[in-house]
């Protein structure tokens, strides 16, 4: 039986008919993949089974059942390098072509993107995740999610929750308090399901505070279903499942790969003996088949793809995300007129490392080298040589030394490619270190001692440290491309691109210098957050700590001003909504684009806050010498902290610092703007609250003041004091110790004039 209607919305009244004519068998089957890829059919009844393949920077469609054999399709830059654009619109083509070739290639799922959050620079898939930031991560997973889905094409978020680290992930339980799971961990999550509306959603395979992600209620059911209003559906990430009946309980719809029918034959079990109500696993099924049905309607036949279109949109993404880091003496972009020849030294410009192991590896179109590339862009009259000295061993021999000596120091200005090899970061497992591999750091020494123009290309999927940083002139973070990233490289080295990207995770001096440090990876199945939610820039912010290249930065062969910023309102409640206006120019010679950063920053009275933190962004092209205004909208829960007694999102009236500038670290311009609440929460105060959060809330400061007073009376009611100061000291040390006072310690403190049952009818009477 098909659904009714032919348009792409399936509603419950569709589905409803099918469900009713559904075995319990066959129910319960419908919740596991048919193999490792596919949905199971119910052919009697008109289900189809509808194909999913891995992403998300590119299609990994297996010719078989197995890994590592797939068909050909465009690998576009990774997360990683995605996120360094900043560019929203472009992020949205690139995810848009993706589904076109998901089309092309009769798949319907896209079982991306990922967008945990870079706790660590020691998690090993860190390439293929946005930033460290949440705001920046969930704006981006929407912006690709639209352009995947615009094509008739669904996309599984992933993964859901916490999942920070490849090391014991399908064991670990992350440690987490409540209010850092929300602002930091599901942010951007909540970002994405809300504005792109995701078809589905993979969970992780960790648990969250003892609960596996596969069964973890609370994520799945009230807070992605209640809470944020997902309408698609959660399916496990491939092994994921532990316990099958608990997880349909949960709100897990789909176990993926199948499982030749064990986990079918449980949740049959569970029905018939009660354990599970049937009416539960019908709502699961029904959210399965709303998107089964949606999405193979949606399937187009004899859909092709213009792979020199794709190409040319992966270099142009790569491009955009390449960052320049250092350009000393304006030694980039190379020009005829100060180099006459050039040394291109390394393996990886002639074997670039494009993107990341496992499971988002694609089998690409083709693949831009970056030497030839180079080649490809020089002028009339310049030289080339390339020593290919490989790096792929821990150290360099005197012999393959010599050799980049020598042609660095024969030509005018050495390029050095280097990084991460694939053995350093892939899924499966960690870090050790943020260390480049000994012969990538000695290759660089080596030349810089002979050749003062030396710029280092780097090719990574993470921070590293960089203890040559100093002795080279020029560093361009490429990341990990995409089979485009060749001809980015060359484009930018030779000014063709005007270099636009900017980090999304800070680079530190050092791995001792990063948040999560004392407590990565864990021991005993289990991980500390103990840095809570100073994560990233909100860490080195907080301790003063100066790292190698701070969050948002980037260079660019031309210069920006920022002239003048202008608030909508001065006053702010929650019903309204604040536009920032930025008026930047291009003071440079050339045309270029510019990331424009906001930053919030409340005063002191904000609880346990962030000195400062991103809340909008914009990127603006602009010729030489052009101005332009930039406009970003904020709204209440920009100003807004999770309050975990009132499980809900607070705003308290404080003010705050508007704060645009070109990076964490490089802020331009500032206002100021006071938030007036409109929330009327009624206290949650017991007899262990303190005077000091009563006084603050409007609904018992009236009535603890007096008894503070008194309190601070009584405490130097026979004192003598020998001069004023003396008890002014005395009264402040007095004020200190009542504000820390839990109100039942009143009782004792007060020499009898306040008893026990007075403590109960004073909460009363606050709390109604």
């Amino acid at each position: 039986m098909q659904p009714s209607n032919s348009n792409s919305e399936i509603s419950a009244q569709d589905i409803q008919p099918i469900i009713s004519q559904l075995t319990l068998e066959e129910k319960a089957a419908l919740c596991s993949g048919l193999d490792n890829w596919r949905t199971k059919p119910i052919e009697r009844l008109g289900i189809p089974s509808i194909m999913m393949t891995d992403g998300p920077h590119g299609l990994r469609r297996e010719k078989g059942e197995g890994f590592g054999n797939s068909e050909k399709a465009t690998c576009f830059p990774t997360a990683v390098a995605l996120a360094s654009t900043w560019n929203t619109d472009l992020i949205q083509k690139v995810g848009a072509a993706i589904g076109e070739e998901c089309q092309a290639q009769d798949v319907q799922i896209l079982l991306g993107p990922g967008i945990n959050i870079k706790r660590s620079p020691l998690n090993g898939r860190n390439f293929e995740y946005y930033s460290e930031d949440p705001i920046l991560s969930g704006k981006i997973a929407a912006a690709f999610i639209k352009g995947v889905q615009s094509q008739g094409v669904g996309t599984s978020l992933k993964h859901f929750a916490v999942n920070n680290q490849e090391f014991e992930r399908m064991s670990v339980s992350a440690e987490v308090d409540e209010r850092t799971l929300r602002e930091i961990y599901l942010r951007g999550f909540e970002i994405a399901v809300k504005e792109a509306k995701p078809t589905t959603l993979m969970c992780a395979y960790n648990r969250i505070n003892s609960i596996f992600a596969a069964e973890h209620r609370y994520l799945l059911h009230e807070i992605l279903k209640e809470e944020w209003g997902f309408e698609g559906f959660v399916m496990s990430d491939w092994g994921a499942v532990n316990d099958r009946v608990e997880g349909v309980k949960a709100g897990l719809q789909l176990e993926m790969p199948g499982n030749d029918g064990i986990n079918d034959k449980k949740i049959v079990a569970a029905v018939q003996s009660g354990a599970l109500e049937e009416e539960r696993l019908d709502e699961v099924v029904a959210d399965l088949l709303r998107v089964i049905l949606k999405l193979a309607e949606q399937k187009k036949t004899g859909v092709t793809f213009n792979t020199e279109a794709h190409q040319e949109l992966a270099q142009r993404a790569a491009a955009e995300s390449i960052v320049l880091l250092k350009n000393e003496d304006s030694i980039l972009p190379l020009s005829k007129k100060r180099f006459k020849s050039i040394a291109v030294i390394g393996d990886f410009a002639e074997n670039p490392r494009f993107q990341g192991g496992g499971s988002s590896r694609v089998n690409p179109t083709k693949l831009d080298i970056p030497f030839q590339e180079i080649y490809r862009n020089l002028s009339t009259g310049m030289d080339l040589s390339f020593c290919n000295d490989s790096t792929n061993d821990d150290y360099l021999d005197n012999e393959l030394m010599e050799d980049a000596q020598q042609a660095a120091q024969l030509a005018d200005v050495a390029i050095v490619f280097a990084g991460l090899p694939n053995s350093y970061e892939t899924e499966g497992y960690d870090r050790q270190h943020i260390d480049m591999p000994p012969s990538h750091i000695q290759l660089i020494e080596a030349v810089a001692k002979v050749q003062p123009n030396t710029v280092v290309v780097l090719q990574n999927g993470s921070a590293i440290a960089m203890p040559w940083a100093n002795q080279v002139k020029g560093i361009l973070e490429s990341w990990l491309g995409g089979q485009g990233g060749g001809a980015a490289i060359a484009n930018v080295l030779f000014g063709r691109v005007n270099p636009s990207g900017k980090l999304t995770e800070t680079f530190p001096q050092k791995l001792e210098d990063t948040p999560a440090f004392l407590n990565f990876p864990g021991e005993n199945r289990r991980v500390s957050y103990g840095e809570g939610l100073f994560v990233g820039y909100r860490y080195y912010d907080k301790k003063q700590i100066e790292p190698l290249f701070p969050f948002g930065f980037g260079l660019s062969y031309t210069t920006f001003e920022y002239q003048k910023m202008e608030l909508s309102h001065e006053l702010m409640t929650n019903e309204d909504t604040l536009e920032v206006s930025v008026s930047v120019k291009n003071t440079g010679n050339r045309a270029g684009q510019e990331i424009v950063q906001l930053y919030v920053s409340s005063d002191g009275n904000f609880p346990n806050a962030a000195i400062k933190e991103l809340k909008a962004f914009a990127k603006v092209a602009l010729e030489a010498g052009e101005e332009k205004t930039v406009t970003m909208t904020l709204n209440w829960r920009d100003f807004a902290f999770y309050h975990t007694q009132y499980k809900s999102w607070v705003t308290i009236s404080n003010s705050f610092n508007i704060l645009v500038g070109s990076s964490s670290q490089d802020i331009h311009l500032q206002e100021s703007i006071h938030f007036q609440t409109t929330q009327n929460l009624p206290p949650i105060f017991d007899k262990y609250t303190t005077f000091k959060e009563m006084i603050v809330h409007p609904k018992s400061s009236d009535l603890v003041s007096p008894l503070m007073e008194q309190l601070m009376n009584g405490m130097f009611m026979d004192a003598e004091f020998p001069d004023e100061q003396s008890k002014k000291d005395a009264f402040e040390f007095g004020k200190a110790i009542v504000l820390d006072l839990p109100l039942c310690k009143a009782v004792g403190f007060s020499k009898g004039k306040f008893s026990e049952e007075m403590v109960e009818e004073l909460l009363n009477k606050i709390n109604t």
